[in-house]
């Protein structure tokens, strides 16, 4: 199991982590435009940006394939 996690860039990071890291890279405007969804468009906070990405599985997956495009812009 350690091999499978080592190359995943996700193990070890919560999703408050992610969407923190987002939004101090991003902005909530730029996040709301790179990501159309309500709670980054209107009255964005991470507390209700956490609580719907956790119910909804496609918009959660968009955030984090954002968090690793990320880290790998970040890492060039």
């Amino acid at each position: 199991m350690n091999e499978q996690q080592a190359n995943n860039p996700l193990h070890g990071i919560t999703l408050e982590q992610i969407v923190n890291s987002l939004v101090e890279r991003y902005g909530w405007i730029e996040l709301g435009k790179r990501i159309d969804i309500r709670c980054f468009n209107s009255d964005p906070s991470v507390a209700s940006s956490l609580k719907f990405l956790r119910r909804t599985p496609w918009a959660r997956k968009k955030v984090e394939d954002l968090y690793i495009t990320a880290l790998q812009d970040h890492r060039q």
